[in-house]
Parts: structure tokens; C-alpha cells; sequence
């Protein structure tokens, strides 16, 4: 089975996306950091069990030679939630079951984490990014231990897509926050309880 892990919103700039999230959710961001081997770099938000994440390609960095995650290399407009990651014990086991071009293990780390992460050779996950990205914690460690109680929890995380049972019968998962629907094209929306009422991201 796997487990949802953390939301990913997507942006031009770290700078834009974390401006958008913090407008959205009226919430303070924290944590985060640097991905070398991807050039990107995040800021991150607590959700209790869960944590969202801002991500965006870092300029301080090189550009790798092969394609960043969560399709960044070819994000365009504002910042908005793109992607979301599931959590697996077994990951080769978890990538046997997933559909192709889920990618393959990438071993990762920053500061205390330590983690292996699907990546897919071309960057872009099945069914259009509304599959999730699946990831592998080395323990003890994980962002939800060290961020900041931010008093706010997802409540729903809808996933449309047009190919709505397909991705529903791939996914080994339950969760009632999540829930797949039909759609003319895959969007991801997600909804908050926090201190200022219900927030959402899309």
C-alpha cells in the first residue's frame, strides 16, 4: 500500500511560489532547502501528518543533464499545485505494481534526510502528473518531524483526470482525503482547515 506523503506546488521562481502560498493560506512557510542533483530548491508547510511542499528550479545551481522532477523543466504560469507524493516501504516493490515510466530510484539527501524518490527518464509521471511521484524515507527522519506546527490540515485532495478509473484501479492506496474524478483534463485541488477557515490550492 502506499501512503500520501506531501503536496507539491510547482513555480517559476521559489520566490513567486512561496508569495502565492503564503496569500492563499494566510500561513507562514518553513524548512526547506537545496536539491543539487536536480537544481531545484523548496520551501515547505506543515500539515500534520503530511506537508506541502513549493518547489522550483534553483538558478544558483547547473542545469543537470537529464530532466528535473515533477516536469519543471517545462513549468510555465503562476505558481500551482502540480503534483503530489506517495509514500511506499518497498519501493522496488511499489514500482513493479505502478504503471510505466513511473521512473526509477534516485538516492537523495539534504542536511539529516535521507530518501530515494521515483524519478521518470523524461520527468513527466503517468497519466499527465496525476499519478503520484513515490518516495522512499530512509528513517528516522522526515520534514514533518522538524517543521513548525502551522495549525493547518489538508481535508480533500481532488485529483480529476479523463482517464479517472484507470488511475483509480493503479492506485494501491486509501485515503479519505483523496478522491479521483473525472475530468476533460488532469487538475489537482486541494483544501485546508487553518486558523483563518478553509483554504484552497489549485
Amino acid at each position: 500500500m502506499l501512503t500520501l506523503d506531501h503536496l507539491a506546488v510547482s513555480a517559476l521562481t521559489l520566490g513567486d511560489g512561496v508569495a502565492a502560498v503564503e496569500a492563499a493560506l494566510g500561513l507562514p512557510l518553513a524548512g526547506g532547502g537545496q536539491h543539487p542533483y536536480m537544481a531545484t530548491h523548496n520551501r515547505l508547510l506543515s500539515l500534520g501528518d503530511i506537508y506541502l511542499e513549493i518547489i522550483a528550479i534553483d538558478p544558483a545551481v547547473p542545469a543537470p543533464s537529464w530532466p528535473r522532477w515533477f516536469d519543471l523543466d517545462h513549468f510555465t504560469g503562476p505558481p500551482r499545485l502540480t503534483n503530489w507524493v506517495a509514500r511506499t516501504d518497498d519501493l522496488t516493490a511499489a514500482l513493479a505494481a505502478a504503471p510505466p515510466g513511473t521512473g526509477t530510484p534516485v538516492a537523495l539527501s539534504r542536511g539529516n534526510f535521507r530518501w530515494q524518490m521515483a524519478v521518470p527518464a523524461d520527468g513527466k509521471l503517468p497519466f499527465d502528473g496525476a499519478f503520484p511521484a513515490l518516495i522512499l524515507w530512509t528513517p528516522p527522519h522526515h520534514p514533518t518531524q522538524t517543521l513548525p506546527e502551522a495549525h493547518a490540515r489538508l481535508t480533500r485532495l481532488e485529483i480529476a483526470h479523463p482517464q479517472a478509473d484507470a488511475l483509480r484501479k493503479a492506485l494501491p492506496l486509501s485515503d479519505p482525503r483523496i478522491h479521483i474524478t473525472q475530468g476533460p483534463a488532469k487538475a489537482l485541488r486541494a483544501t485546508f482547515s487553518t486558523p483563518h477557515g478553509p483554504r484552497s490550492l489549485e
